[in-house]
Parts: C-alpha cells; sequence; structure tokens
C-alpha cells in the first residue's frame, strides 16, 4: 500500500473540478446515508456553481432512512420525527469525478452541516472523518484500501462463472463488464490493480488502490455505485449482499489499513521477518479489543450473520496470525515497507465503508493510547481454537457487544452511535414482523 496522494480541495484544484462539472449534462451531488447508499440531487451546472459558493438544501431525512426507503421512525432527535429538517450540503470539491458510463454526467461527493454551521454527526462519512482527526492528533495518516467480493448474474439470471477460485479460464466470462468497469474507475480516478473469480458461483473480487484519509472510503462508496450502474446498463445484476445462496462462499469487503507519519509507514520493520513495531502491535491490540462491538459496523444487517460460518474464511473468533486468512485480523509483512498493513476479514461487502473504516481506525487509535498490546498470533486453523473469544454470531449479539463498549461507542460520537443501534434495532424489528418462505415451508404442513 503505497503512498497515495489524497485528494485535496485548494483553490486550483476547486477551479479545475468546478469548470470541469459545468461542462457537463448534470452532477449528481451525493450524500452517504447510513447503508452506504449515496443519496442525493441531479444538478444542472449553474445550480452545482450556486451549491459550491453556497450550499444547497436536502432534508435531513436521507440520513434517516432504512434500506427498503421507510424512514427509521423510532430515533427521535432528527429525520422524520422532528419534521424532515433542512441540511445544508456543500460539495467536496476535490471528489468530482467523471461518469464514462453516462458521458456528460458527472459525480461529487457532498458534506452536510446544520443551518447553524455545526457539524452533523448523524452523517456516516462525518463519523469517519471525526476518527481520521483522532488519528491524525497522534501523528499518524490511515492509508486504506477495501477490496471487495461482488456476485453477478446474467441476463438470464445465472451466475457468471461456475465458483471455481482463481480460475484463468472462467474470469474471460467477464471481460465485458471488467473492461468496462477499468473504464469506469479510470474515469472516477479510482485504481482497480486485479481482479480474480473466487469460490462462490458469480463471484468476483475487486482489488482496489490505497488511499489516504477520506479517499480510501470515498473509492469504496464510488466503486459500489459504479458496479451497480454499470451492471445495470449491460443488462446484468450485481450484488454485494453478505451471502445470496445457503452452502456457497459469501461476499466480503475486507479492510486493508496502515499508519503513515509523512512518507514512512509506521507499520513496516526493517525486513519482513522481523516482528510488528509496537505502534503496529498497539493498532492490532486495539483492534481485537473492540471487534466484538465493531462488529455491529462491519456487519450490520440480518443477512451478515449468514457469512460468518466457519470454513468459508469468514473469521468467527477473536484471533490474528502472520498471513493467516483464517483469523480476523491478518498481518502482512512484505520485504516492500509500503506494503506492510493489517486486513481486517471481519466485514462483509454489506458493510457502509465508512463506518467499516472509521471503526477499524477508532479501535486501532485506542491500542496506540493504551499501547496495548496484541495475544500471541494464532499459528494454523484459527477456526479450531476453542479458547478464543467468540465474535458476535447475529444481529441481536452484536448489538449487545455494541452497547457493552461505551469507550469504543464515544470514540464514534455519543449521538452517533445511539442513532445508530437505534438503525440496527429497526432492521431487527422489520425483520421480526416478516414471515418468510422458509418458515412456510418447513412448518405450515408439521403444526
Amino acid at each position: 500500500m503505497g503512498p497515495v496522494g489524497s485528494e485535496g480541495s485548494d483553490p486550483a484544484s476547486v477551479r479545475d473540478s468546478s469548470a470541469a462539472g459545468s461542462r457537463g449534462e448534470f452532477i449528481l451531488l451525493g450524500i452517504p446515508d447510513v447503508n452506504g447508499s449515496i443519496r442525493g440531487k441531479a444538478l444542472r451546472p449553474d445550480a452545482f456553481e450556486a451549491a459550491m459558493e453556497h450550499g444547497t438544501v436536502m432534508t435531513d431525512l436521507l440520513l434517516g432512512l432504512d434500506p427498503v426507503d421507510v424512514p427509521i421512525a423510532d430515533f427521535e432527535r432528527f429525520g422524520i420525527r422532528t419534521g424532515a429538517a433542512d441540511l445544508l450540503v456543500r460539495p467536496d470539491p476535490g471528489t468530482l469525478r467523471e461518469l464514462p458510463w453516462r458521458p456528460g454526467w458527472s459525480v461529487c461527493l457532498a458534506t452536510p452541516r446544520w443551518p447553524d454551521g455545526t457539524a452533523c454527526a448523524f452523517a456516516t462519512r462525518e463519523v469517519y472523518r471525526s476518527t481520521l482527526e483522532d488519528i491524525a492528533g497522534l501523528g499518524f495518516e490511515v492509508m486504506s484500501a477495501v477490496e471487495y467480493e461482488i456476485r453477478l448474474w446474467d441476463a438470464n439470471g445465472s451466475p457468471m462463472s461456475s465458483g471455481i477460485s482463481y480460475s484463468l479460464d472462467e474470469i474471460g466470462r467477464y471481460e465485458r463488464f471488467v473492461s468496462g468497469l477499468v473504464r469506469a474507475l479510470e474515469g472516477l480516478r479510482i485504481e482497480l490493480s486485479a481482479v480474480h473469480t473466487e469460490a462462490g458461483p458469480g463471484l468476483l473480487e475487486l482489488n482496489l488502490g490505497p488511499g489516504r484519509g477520506l479517499s480510501g472510503a470515498d473509492d469504496a462508496v464510488l466503486v459500489k455505485f459504479a458496479v451497480k450502474q454499470l451492471a445495470a446498463s449491460m443488462d446484468l445484476r450485481a450484488s454485494f449482499l453478505a451471502k445470496t445462496a445457503p452452502g456457497e462462499e459469501g461476499s466480503s469487503g475486507h479492510v486493508h489499513l496502515s499508519l503513515w507519519n509523512g512518507s514512512m509507514n509506521v507499520f513496516a520493520a526493517p525486513d519482513a521477518g522481523h516482528p510488528i513495531p509496537p505502534v503496529f502491535a498497539a493498532s492490532v491490540a486495539g483492534v481485537l479489543e473492540h471487534l466484538p462491538a465493531a462488529s455491529l459496523l462491519l456487519n450490520p444487517t440480518i443477512n451478515s450473520y449468514k457469512r460468518l460460518v466457519p470454513g468459508w474464511f469468514a473469521p468467527t473468533n477473536v484471533s490474528w496470525g502472520y498471513e493467516n486468512r483464517s483469523c480476523a485480523v491478518r498481518v502482512i509483512r512484505s520485504a516492500r515497507p509500503e506494503l506492510w498493513r493489517l486486513e481486517c476479514r471481519r466485514p462483509g461487502a454489506d458493510a457502509n465503508p465508512y463506518l467499516a473504516l472509521a471503526a477499524i481506525g477508532a479501535s486501532a487509535a485506542d491500542g496506540i493510547r493504551a499501547a496495548a498490546s496484541p495475544p500471541s498470533p494464532v499459528e494454523g486453523d484459527a477456526y479450531a481454537r476453542t479458547d478464543l473469544a467468540e465474535l458476535p454470531g447475529s444481529l441481536e449479539s452484536a448489538i449487545r457487544a455494541f452497547e457493552g463498549d461505551p469507550a469504543f461507542r464515544h470514540a464514534l460520537g455519543d449521538s452517533f452511535s445511539e442513532y445508530f443501534t437505534t438503525s440496527r434495532a429497526w432492521e431487527l424489528k422489520a425483520w421480526r414482523e416478516t414471515v418468510t418462505d422458509w418458515e412456510r415451508a418447513r412448518y405450515e404442513r408439521a403444526v
């Protein structure tokens, strides 16, 4: 994970970005919501220029909707319960990108504030921004990348590959999609370094280049947007659902993260055989300490926990190891200093990337402040270790773990943590009120 320049907002970049947007038909101005979807407006160039100078108004309800667009009415401090009040939204010009699959259109992420100018603590991009500021106070900058496993079906609803991992024969079935995705991500200024098939029908892994600060999460949310848009334009269907079918491998969203001081990766040691440095060790210890609570953000849906079963390379216990893919945290060493990093393998592809990175970053920062030390690394199969603490196996247990870790909740922001807990309880309520086909098929004749 070599150094990558962060997207700036200096006056020159603002002028260049604004001019680029003004040549197009529409600029999509959006805010990532609690689920990681981008919500907002399509602005004409003149309206975008006005938003750059004065901001534009959007309802705070955009941050208070569930996955099927129902207002999360159990939370009383914003959204539908307070009248869906205004947010003042300003474009972040460093994120203005072209949409090659939609010529003349662009997308730009935005920063929402309350009308009095105060920060909106309920916006997930701002939660991660706060975490980055906390880490900066320790003297470090985050470098991160997300690797996504996505599922793709063709126009007939058939998986685009059979489920053979790393198959050079079957990767050709994705040629049209991948070629289009390369062009799409180049327009979005996102590096796609590699793709390969995975061990599930229609499962394709995307390896993204790293980014500093917010750009790592911005790239991830724009990749999810691009994949879905591009697939639909090709009469394909793409999914980031953590588990789409029983008995098959799920879709992960592994997070790779390192900390930097200028051009130096502080996670790196003199050589690949050397133990990890104290800052790296403390970061691992912090991530492990808060991983049960962090699971609520890394695995935020009912479906998330159907991926987290032993034997499917989805971690189920508090564990770390060197180059050990059965662990929750995999430590990666290299002869190249820029490549030393941790990989948190707990997140699914369904995680909001801002919240996943905020959870891991806040945990690492807590470990650094405490000068914490991790336990001994796991050697061999972590799933076989009965002495390791289990991670939450359901959304209910993840909520309990989150509620039982006040330091972690405070690190994310007390107001946001209260809202996020309510939003996850809202998901549980929706699930409990649902009668599934499985229940009918299993019980109807027997009871």
